[in-house]
């Protein structure tokens, strides 16, 4: 039992901020403030939390069609990809 608190202790920072490389490939096109440089991009600052995971859960799949974003989202761990959501949600929308 105290084996499994202990690997929760330490898995459980790295799971609260996204690796520092899978921000900054989303930043260059949606921006790290989560608004998008480029009028082709969505912004992602403000978007529902849930709403962006399930995306970006649906590109990983292959359910929503988008070769950029497939690619992207399949080098992710859900890990990863919950901590991205969480870093857009809190963003205010523009």
């Amino acid at each position: 039992m105290l084996f499994v608190a202990a690997a929760a202790a330490i898995s459980a920072p790295a799971m609260a901020e996204p690796r520092r490389s899978a921000t900054e490939d989303c930043a260059a096109c949606h921006g790290l403030d989560g608004i998008a440089r480029d009028t082709e991009m969505p912004h992602l600052a403000g978007q529902n939390e849930r709403y962006l995971f399930n995306q970006m859960m649906a590109f990983r799949s292959g359910k929503r069609a988008h070769k950029e974003m497939r690619y992207m989202a399949r080098q992710m761990s859900i890990e990863e990809i919950a901590a991205l959501a969480a870093h857009y949600a809190v963003f205010p929308p523009r």
